[in-house]
């Protein structure tokens, strides 16, 4: 029976949900972790923009809101504690660039920044640490992920790659 509604469909997300994409021997090792592999893939697979000395950042596989990124150390730690000085420095200055950067290329109104320490902090993969850093627009909590259950990406991946990459300092 029709009841009216749009339908949005958005398939590549079950590949998240159903954890299909998880390698078999999990995230915990570095072999099988995406944050340790994604710096070793090119930039279009892999969706990095920009790479420092200890961290880079990527696009996010499967984004809260459009330009939604990721700043990761290279190196495979999960905690916070674990960072060295010069981690924890360059991961804040990554951020801040990432901030400079989504702003030229999207005028973002606002951020969300975080990290999730641990699974039952809400990481996905734990056992490598990601900085989120989350473009906000006004309005952008509209319908469609709060009744629709729903997020609406404009652009895709690569191409948001492409201009974030363009546009971060050198």
């Amino acid at each position: 029976m029709a009841d009216g509604l749009e339908r949005l469909w958005t398939p590549h997300r079950m590949t998240y949900i159903s954890g299909d994409d998880r390698p078999d021997e999990g995230y915990e090792k570095p072999s099988g972790c995406p944050f340790c592999r994604a710096p070793q893939a090119p930039p279009e697979e892999s969706l990095v923009v920009a790479r420092g000395e200890r961290v880079y950042a990527v696009l996010n596989l499967y984004p809260y809101n459009p330009g939604h990124l990721l700043v990761c150390p290279y190196r495979h730690v999960a905690d916070y504690t674990e960072l060295d000085e010069a981690e924890t420095a360059e991961l804040a200055a990554f951020t801040q660039t990432v901030m400079r950067v989504v702003r030229k290329v999207s005028s973002a109104h606002g951020f969300n920044l975080g990290m999730n320490q641990g699974g039952v902090a809400g990481a996905g993969i734990a056992a490598h640490l990601h900085q989120h850093v989350v473009p906000r627009w006004g309005g952008d909590a509209n319908f469609m992920p709060v009744i629709g259950r729903t997020k609406v990406l404009p652009q895709l991946l690569g191409d948001t790659r492409e201009l974030f990459a363009r546009a971060w300092p050198s």
